[in-house]
């Protein structure tokens, strides 16, 4: 497998009820289709090889002779093709007629598990050899031990589970359907795959609608359309790796707890390929699948009652924060001014601070003065240009050398003050923080990388936009509000640190530095959630951001996610508490741990290799 991808396939033929023949030809056509798509598991539907709704016509030895026949001749015609083909037909074994799926793969029928009434571990001779039958077989790829597969059920630990189905069609029977593959592939942590019956089928008393459904832990990867008048292909990419990871976390996995002992393994061969990835991927990991503006409000919801209970449990008098009129600190105070309003308390005991600097604009001081006066919280403006000039006699710094000394002083300065007017007031100072600089290192140690909650350690940058993009477009404050976090979600990513030029504009653009924020908080996902390899979150970038960022730059800025993830671990080992949103914690205490001095060079050396 590439990259720990395995290519599933749907195929849904159009049937010819009990004409063998016809099916048989449908069926080799769509898996020489798949051979050229390099799909690696193919399932086809229940009894493909005669048409599902046969009735007594099962009983007939014609029929079973023609669907051994036609077993025998796609077996033949899967020499030297890819795919581990799955296909459904009756068969007679044992002196009993059963409901199998016959297992291939190039040119050998591996095995075939009945769908119901299984006897325990039998074989049959067919085609000149022995085949087991058995519902407790599983097959296994000799070049890639995590894919495995499974038919129809929880009997082995597969990877990937195959329903070749023959469902009829109701109202509201997709719906349904979709939920229960679903929920399948969670329960299982595995890929699960839906194959279900259509075009052809006898319409006497049902309808069939020829449904492909492939889920991939709770989430559906591809659903094919329904009453295709003609034979069908489907495919996409599963990610088997996340699975295998997925089941090492959670290991309360029913596989994992519940494997049977007496599951045999049947090995399968899979030669390796390279192939263009054939899956969406979403530019924001840390959201689940969904309505965007559901998540905002959640994740609006859970900072709110974090803060909340907080304040009651540290029995705060005020809360003190930061305004910089930048993003961050704009979304700390609209949640803090939310908790209050939900606690019935006094917004006049929010004190919001502007401590203007050397890089401060008169745009972001101006948006900070106008948002906290328009909340109706305390304010209080304390420019730190004099105090760090000071600062810098006292230690001998020439403020004319604007380096890391001159820009972590003003964010130390900045604390200070704030720290300070929280033990004048008895209060608690709100770090303004977000999840993508805690990851980046990007925060002045014992500066803004100090608080006494964080109330943004658990949410992205990118996620801090959204939130306040979302909040900027209900209707839960004024137009002149509005407005103002309008112009602050216009603003350029800044520190302004470094002084103001003759114009009184700052150049000083943190994602022309860093690199962008989107870029990162992807590549935070994946390493941190995921722990993918620097080849394989490469791989998922180009897919998706297709069109934006070529794989030059991804690769540069995974570079300098690496060295600074690695690098900025002493900074996150004692960050302040904060409310964990999203999938990926950075706290030191429930979320990720590492030592502060771990060496990153194995990752940037996979990385050298990629250019």
């Amino acid at each position: 497998m590439q990259h720990g991808f395995a290519r599933i396939g749907v195929a849904i033929p159009k049937v010819t009820v009990a004409d063998c023949e016809k099916n048989l030809a449908e069926i080799k056509a769509l898996v020489t289709k798949a051979d050229a798509a390099m799909v690696d598991v193919l399932a086809f539907p229940e009894l493909a090889l005669t048409g599902a709704t046969c009735g007594d016509l099962f009983f007939q030895s014609t029929l079973l002779e023609a669907a051994e026949r036609a077993l025998g001749d796609l077996i033949t015609h899967t020499k030297g093709l890819r795919p581990l083909v799955a296909v459904g037909l009756p068969m007679m074994a044992d002196a009993k007629i059963w409901n199998c799926v016959a297992v291939i793969s190039d040119g050998t029928l591996l095995g075939l598990v009945p769908k119901t009434c299984a006897p325990d571990q039998t074989i049959t001779y067919l085609f000149n050899q022995t085949i087991p039958i058995s519902q407790e077989l599983c097959f296994s790829c000799t070049d890639s031990p995590s894919l495995t597969v499974g038919i129809d059920g929880d009997k082995s630990d597969a990877a990937v589970l195959l329903n070749l189905a023959a469902d009829p069609e109701q109202i509201g029977g997709a719906e349904t359907r979709r939920s229960m593959i679903a929920h399948q592939s969670a329960q299982h942590k595995a890929i699960y795959v839906y194959a279900g019956t259509g075009t052809g089928e006898s319409s006497t008393d049902a309808v069939f609608s020829g449904h492909g459904l492939i889920a991939e832990n709770g989430h559906i990867l591809l659903e094919t359309q329904r009453f295709q008048p003609d034979s069908h292909l489907s495919y996409c990419d599963a990610d088997i790796e996340l699975l295998q990871k997925e089941r090492c976390v959670n290991t309360s996995s029913t596989q994992l707890k519940n494997t049977p002992p007496d599951v045999r393994r049947i090995p399968f061969h899979l030669p390796a390929v390279t192939r263009p990835l054939v899956r969406t991927v979403s530019s924001t990991p840390h959201l689940p699948p969904g309505p965007v503006n559901g998540h905002c409000e959640e994740i609006f919801a859970l900072q709110t009652a974090a803060l909340r209970q907080r304040l009651d449990a540290s029995r705060s008098k005020t809360a003190v924060l930061g305004i910089s009129g930048g993003l961050d600190s704009t979304l700390a105070l609209l949640v803090t001014a939310n908790a209050y309003k939900v606690m019935g308390r006094n917004k006049s005991d929010i004190l919001a601070i502007t401590m203007p600097g050397f890089g401060t604009t008169a745009r972001t001081h101006a948006n900070a003065e106008c948002l906290m006066k328009l909340l109706g919280v305390t304010t209080r403006d304390i420019p730190i240009e004099a105090a760090c000039t000071q600062h810098f006699a006292d230690i001998g710094h020439d403020p004319a050398i604007c380096d890391t000394t001159y820009e972590n002083a003003q964010a130390r300065e900045r604390t200070q003050i704030l720290m300070d007017i929280a033990n004048q007031t008895g209060g608690l100072v709100i770090g303004t923080g977000n999840l993508s600089e805690m990851a980046l290192g990007w925060s002045t140690y014992g500066g803004d990388h100090m608080s006494m909650y964080a109330v943004s350690a658990g949410v992205p940058k990118t996620l801090v936009r959204k939130v306040t993009e979302w909040l900027a477009q209900s209707d839960r404050y004024t137009p002149e509000l509005t407005e103002t976090l309008q112009d602050i979600l216009r603003t350029p990513v800044s520190p302004e640190l470094l002084p103001t030029d003759a114009a009184g504009k700052n150049h000083q653009n943190t994602e022309a530095i860093i690199g962008p924020y989107e870029l990162h908080d992807f590549f935070l996902y994946y390493v941190v959630r995921c722990g993918f390899s620097p080849a394989k979150i490469v791989c998922l970038a180009e897919a998706a951001f297709a069109g934006e960022y070529n794989r030059a730059a991804i690769i540069k800025w995974l570079e300098v996610f690496y060295r600074r993830f690695f690098a900025a671990q002493f900074k996150r080992s004692c960050t302040p508490d904060g409310p964990q949103v999203c999938a990926v914690s950075l706290s030191p205490r429930s979320g990720w741990q590492m030592p502060s001095d771990a060496a990153g060079d194995a990752w940037l050396r996979e990385l050298e290799r990629l250019k």
